[in-house]
């Protein structure tokens, strides 16, 4: 199969690539994403062959679907690496918390989010692709929290590889920010920007499409790349995880097959949402994906009203940090696939130009065929974090951002799964705010402790051991400075 721009593609350029040009390069024409020519299709048969399957194998599959040029060795290899998730024989496990809702916990990875899901196989093909043609690649990402130690955790150590990864100062929470700065490994670098996430991804945008900064690197014999999930090869392993919790229902009994579920998200840069999408549109019995924003309601806006406008708004600091985006990226990738490359193309400039864009009222009855969306505050939040701690299960702020949905938007009597992208442990001062339901300031560190003793709950190991780590990256800089910040460390 192969992949085609989001936004059309210029003259005298390739009309598509393979999956390996794609995840190596992934900036496309005029500024767009890559996304695949079709997407293949789940027959109900597929979905009886694999309802027992574990993790690796299923995934196995599906990339099979899309017919990639990695061949199998490298595939199983990629997803061997799921082997070091907390529970090798339940990778991503399926929590039933009410009688119609279940938790699809994504975070038992080694950086304790999502992220891990897609970036651990991701990183390995990538490296492996990268040593195959004999280049040295630097792997660029931009963080609201997640992505970027995730990034350095699939990077670390891998030959042929250099990692810049730009975090907003502020922007994080401690245990976030702790988990980039301490990373040792000498392929990698982590830069603190003075600005928001959407600062920082306008960065990486502005990088990966400078010709001058292309040529400084070609100068130094590097290519270049990206981790966020511009990058398709993020995307195709969000695609599994969905799939697999449909099947873990399927195998508990909770529903039988073809019965239609819905899949709430809580999203920021809509990677998550798109998988849901792509999986629903592949034949997966989806009824609809229900989207959960924080107060930076973009998201919500778009698929409520039609407009995405941005003019007059400033981002917003919440205890949802990794939502805390106003430019998201991948929901070009559902314009695309929804209108087309010439009409992608015109509401992208006139976001890029104007800070807005309008959708017409059938492009919207278009989208909201899949999609339903609201927005929680952070008030909202924590009353559900402080709830469910009572009767037992914690879930961490993006994870209880989808709740109002839960509540307010389904439209039938269907089971529901919430995808769960973050463990507590990385908000502990929130979740430790939420449970008292005080104003009470703690560090990271006490609130951890003090959350741990009152629900007499582990703290993970490795986010406790990160506070006693050494702080080696001690970058702080204005936009302005990045590029020459990035050429100092690959010149090192």
């Amino acid at each position: 199969m192969n992949f085609i721009p989001t936004r059309g593609y210029e003259e005298n350029f390739a009309k598509t690539v393979p999956f390996s040009e794609a995840i190596l390069n992934p900036g496309a024409d005029f500024g767009g994403l890559y996304v695949p020519e079709f997407l293949p299709k789940i027959e109900d048969s597929f979905l009886s062959k694999n309802r027992e399957l574990c993790y690796e194998d299923l995934a196995i599959n599906i990339l099979k679907l899309f017919e990639i040029d990695i061949d199998e060795a490298t595939m199983k290899e990629a997803v061997s690496l799921y082997k070091k998730f907390d529970n090798p024989k339940e990778i991503t496990p399926v929590v039933k918390i009410e009688k119609d809702l279940f938790v699809n916990e994504l975070y038992h990875g080694p950086t304790r989010a999502f992220k891990d899901m897609a970036l651990q196989p991701f990183g390995y093909i990538l490296s492996n692709l990268a040593k195959k043609i004999g280049k040295k690649y630097l792997i660029l990402a931009a963080t609201s929290g997640d992505t970027g130690p995730a990034t350095l955790e699939a990077f670390a150590n891998k030959e042929n590889i250099l990692v810049v990864c730009l975090y907003p100062k502020g922007g994080t929470s401690d245990v976030q920010r702790l988990q980039m700065v301490t990373k040792s490994e000498k392929n990698l670098k982590v830069i603190g920007i003075k600005g928001n996430f959407d600062d920082a991804q306008s960065a990486l945008k502005q990088l990966l499409s400078s010709k001058s900064f292309k040529e400084s690197l070609e100068k130094n014999h590097i290519s270049l790349s990206a981790a966020n999930s511009v990058n398709f090869g993020r995307i195709i392993f969000q695609i599994v995880y969905h799939i697999k919790s449909y099947l873990t229902l399927l195998a508990k009994n909770e529903i039988k097959e073809g019965e239609k579920i819905y899949i709430i998200v809580p999203s920021g840069n809509f990677g998550n949402a798109l998988g849901a999408y792509y999986a629903k549109k592949m034949g997966l019995p989806i009824e609809k994906i229900l989207i959960a924003s924080n107060s930076n309601n973009v998201l919500s806006e778009l698929i409520n009203d039609g407009i995405y406008d941005i003019r007059d708004k400033k981002l917003i600091l919440t205890d949802s940090p990794a939502m805390d985006i106003l430019k998201s990226s991948n929901i070009e990738r559902v314009l695309f696939d929804k209108f087309g490359a010439k009409r992608t193309k015109e509401l992208m400039d006139d976001l890029n130009q104007e800070g807005v864009y309008s959708l017409t009222k059938e492009e919207l009855k278009i989208l909201r065929y899949d999609f339903a969306a609201i927005d929680s505050s952070d008030d909202e939040g924590q009353k559900i974090i402080r709830e469910y701690a009572k009767k037992g299960y914690v879930l961490d702020p993006h994870t209880a951002t989808c709740f109002k949905a839960y509540e307010r938007l389904k439209e039938k009597d269907l089971k529901s799964v919430i995808c769960s992208t973050a463990e507590w442990t990385k908000f502990a001062p929130t979740m430790l705010k939420a449970l008292k339901n005080s104003d009470e300031k703690k560090n990271d560190l006490q609130a951890l402790e003090e959350f741990s003793k009152e629900l007499d709950i582990e703290i993970t190991p490795s986010v406790k051991a990160l506070f006693d780590k050494e702080i080696i990256h001690k970058d702080v800089v204005d936009r302005n400075d990045i590029k020459p910040k990035i050429l100092q460390f690959i010149q090192s």
